[in-house]
């Protein structure tokens, strides 16, 4: 509680992405050869952790690099067409109000970033640290921590997926999952984070911002 940062992920935990993404991994799949998956599937592998994913599909972490740089450059064009979840404004906007340096860390560019966010909310964020390997984000968070001047005792790291939970676990932060992301609610449990978000309002609650 009162955490002195907070650092988010961006896709499926601040902005609403998994739609786009969804359209667009059937062509991500023919250009770099591996499965195709249909609506149905598509849906049970959001309860798979991220390496059982790659195993499933059949996609090599040496494609990983080459998947990742087109991936940004075709959200780069798409995102006029993002939107953020219902609340992230009101969430960011408190937070910041209450003195809380916050900071994304994301597998995605800073510009669309940026762009998805507007320029009220990304003058919100105090720092970037965007463009992670999909299984680089510990090397992301320990910049941004350094830069904020906070000790690792005093951060919350919030993402969706098992990934955003194990980067943090490597350096020991406390980690908020949320449930309205890419992966299910029942695999994010499992993964025993610190606290499970299913409204924004709990994002601040746990923050120590009373009263909301």
């Amino acid at each position: 509680m009162g955490y002195r940062l907070i650092i988010f992920d961006f896709d499926g935990t601040l902005a609403d992405s998994a739609p786009w993404f969804a359209g667009a991994l059937n062509g991500i799949a023919r250009r770099f050869g591996f499965r195709q998956v249909d609506e149905a599937e598509m849906a049970q592998l959001r309860g798979q952790p991220n390496r059982e994913v790659m195993r499933q599909l059949g996609l090599p972490a040496w494609k990983l690099p080459f998947i990742a740089a087109h991936v940004r450059k075709l959200a780069a064009e798409a995102a006029p067409g993002i939107g953020l979840f219902p609340g992230v404004p009101d969430m960011l906007q408190r937070l910041a109000g209450r003195g809380v340096t916050l900071a994304i860390v994301s597998s995605n560019a800073e510009g669309t970033v940026r762009q998805v966010l507007g320029p009220e909310l990304s003058g919100l964020i105090d720092h970037y640290g965007c463009g992670a390997s999909v299984f680089g984000k510990a090397v992301k968070f320990r910049q941004v921590i350094r830069k904020a001047g906070v000790d690792e005792a005093d951060v919350l790291s919030i993402g969706d997926e098992v990934r955003d939970i194990e980067a943090a676990r490597k350096l020991r932060l406390a980690t908020g999952a949320v449930t309205w992301g890419y992966a299910t609610p029942d695999i994010l449990r499992a993964q025993r984070p610190s606290a499970i978000f299913e409204t924004t309002d709990d994002v601040l609650r746990e923050a120590g911002l009373c009263g909301i």
